[in-house]
């Protein structure tokens, strides 16, 4: 599912809603989130997951073209940990 279709099925089940006030909702979540891992932040929702960053230090790694060492530098990356309750309803339980 992209973002519009979710905006789409949100507007369908809460239709005395404006599209354009789904889409300001939606894109506030989406900011608030990114900005919360940008500042370093965990954001758990729960039943659902949580959201967090990793740290990834430098390393050597290699081209597999040439089998030449390049540095790749440290970087930090998103990380997603699902919810015991998603990861239930994912399983059939």
């Amino acid at each position: 599912m992209i973002k519009s279709e979710l905006i789409a099925r949100l507007v369908e089940a809460n239709p005395h809603l404006y599209q354009r006030d789904v889409e300001r909702i939606v894109n506030t979540i989406f900011e608030e989130i990114t900005n919360a891992l940008a500042d370093g932040n965990r954001v758990e929702l729960r039943g659902f997951g949580a959201f967090s960053v990793k740290h990834r230090p430098s390393r050597v790694g290699r081209n597999p073209r040439t089998g030449e060492t390049v540095n790749v530098p440290e970087k930090h990356v998103p990380y997603f940990k699902t919810g015991k309750d998603l990861r239930e309803r994912l399983n059939g339980k």
